[in-house]
């Protein structure tokens, strides 16, 4: 529907599709331009008021009115408003969306056409590191809520000519702007079409949770595959390196988050704290993130299965100091360390930094030594509970440190009811649905080892030196699958 010659037509159309009068944030203004009559829309909060009442003041000036009437609304605007961005647009969808987007709209009477003053603001907090993403040395900064702000964290770190941010709207009820953030001399352009015909096509009322609901959205999983298919991150050194690399990012509005598509396993054993230390530290401490995946998986199957069904093997390597324990008290025992360990780790997340220290005092002595004195657990099944936390905390993402724990999950109870054959059934299971975790476009999951890439694979596994490790290709990751 288009805008109507006459104000008075225009402000009641805007009365009957904005709650005008009744929601306290908007903001309305009758103007005159020398005698042609306005008609200002914003919504407080979301508009620069200095800059505005500047605009304001500029626009009413006597002095700027040659004429009394306004006789071409484009020449107007171009000599009239000089601070800010400002486009044309006869079209209410436009309208509405761009003014609760942030933009203002001006009315002019005698005009089918509004102005949309582009002079927007969001309530923003402060750039912070990612608590879940910190380094000992490196950059401070961290996204926040707003899109604009996020963008332009990016923009300053690649200040490359082919760096655009492709602007999409999802949800039919809240309108949420998704931007697409890619090189184009660098980028999958198959790829990158479908995912903007994927964004497009999104049939939702909104994205309650930002970035995790448009996840979920264009790369629908099933339960049996809880590992992570797309890539988040706070950081933005993070998002632009995987940028130089080809990859494609997007940003939600209101999520501090940068979605980083496409996606394989090897990308949540990456952590920039490789490379702020030197190459050799940097490598070490990426074999040692390597080699707490198999500790956090496999450490308390592998106690309970030979703790409970091979008594013998045990007692020759001292893995539990009691003797003749039934398989169904270790099995008990195991259960119990988990689901404490698992109390801790959740309430500590949770909690206020001023309860932090006291709750490792708590969950750490009293919790601890009272249930081993209470005989719910040995102190031999909580020592390898705590290495089995520790290990999943040191895997740099969180999303795939917690897939890992439901896996676990898993293989303890298949082992503790079925033994070695419950123990291997499960390992099969767990390759199983790794295997068959869904990605975007169909890339392998696991690439570069399959289909296998030797220089890739290299460069995963070890840092690289500065030199070495700069964006010169682009790895072929094969053709883009249909769904």
């Amino acid at each position: 529907m288009s805008l109507s010659e006459h104000l008075e037509e225009n402000i009641q159309h805007l009365k009957a599709a904005l709650p005008l009068g009744v929601s306290f944030d908007f903001m309305t203004r009758d103007l005159l331009l020398g005698k042609t009559r306005a008609y200002f829309l914003g919504v407080n909060g979301f508009c620069k008021t200095e800059i505005l009442q500047q605009i304001f003041s500029d626009l009413q000036d006597p002095l700027y009115m040659e004429d009394d009437l306004v006789e071409n609304l484009q020449t107007y605007i171009r000599a009239r408003l000089g601070y800010a961005q400002t486009s044309l647009s006869d079209s209410w969808e436009e309208i509405i969306r761009a003014v609760l987007s942030g933009p203002s709209a001006l009315f002019v009477d005698g005009f089918d056409h509004a102005v949309l003053i582009d002079v927007r603001t969001y309530p923003t907090r402060g750039m912070a590191e990612p608590d879940l993403e910190k380094v000992t040395r490196g950059s401070r900064d961290g996204f926040v809520e707003t899109l604009l702000l996020n963008a332009n964290l990016i923009r300053r770190r690649v200040r490359s000519p082919r760096l655009c941010f492709s602007m999409h709207s999802v949800g039919t009820e809240s309108r949420t702007d998704v931007a697409i953030a890619y090189l184009e001399n660098t980028v999958n352009k198959e790829l990158l079409d479908k995912i903007s015909r994927t964004i497009d096509s999104l049939q939702v009322t909104s994205l309650t949770m930002g970035a995790k609901s448009l996840d979920e959205l264009i790369l629908p999983k099933r339960w049996w595959n809880p590992l992570p298919s797309i890539q988040i991150t706070e950081r933005p050194d993070v998002a632009c390196s995987y940028l130089e690399e080809g990859h494609i990012l997007l940003l939600v509005d209101n999520s501090p988050v940068v979605l980083i598509l496409p996606c394989t396993i090897f990308q949540f054993t990456q952590s920039p704290e490789d490379y702020y230390n030197s190459p050799s530290v940097g490598t070490y401490f990426r074999l040692i993130r390597f080699l707490c995946i198999p500790v956090s998986l496999l450490l308390m199957p592998l106690f309970l299965l030979l703790t409970a069904f091979f008594p013998d093997f045990s007692q020759r390597w001292g893995l539990l100091s009691t003797e003749n324990l039934a398989p169904e008290r270790i099995f008990f025992y195991v259960l119990a360390v988990e689901f404490i360990l698992d109390l801790f780790k959740y309430s500590s997340s949770l909690s206020s930094g001023k309860f932090s220290g006291s709750l490792s005092v708590v969950g750490g002595l009293i919790i601890g030594d009272i249930a081993v004195s209470l005989n719910w657990v040995s102190v031999e099944v909580l020592f390898y509970g705590a290495i089995t936390l520790l290990a999943s905390l040191s895997i740099s993402g969180k999303e795939f440190s917690d897939a890992l724990r439901l896996y676990r999950i898993l293989l303890v109870f298949l082992t503790g009811f079925f033994g070695l054959p419950g123990f291997l059934s499960g390992l099969a299971l767990v390759l199983l649905s790794a295997v068959t975790t869904p990605t975007f476009g169909g890339f392998s999951y696991f690439w570069p080892l399959f289909p296998f890439n030797r220089k890739a694979l290299g460069r995963l596994l070890f840092r690289s030196p500065t030199p070495k490790a700069q964006p010169t290709r682009i790895w072929s990751r094969g053709k883009l699958k249909d769904d």
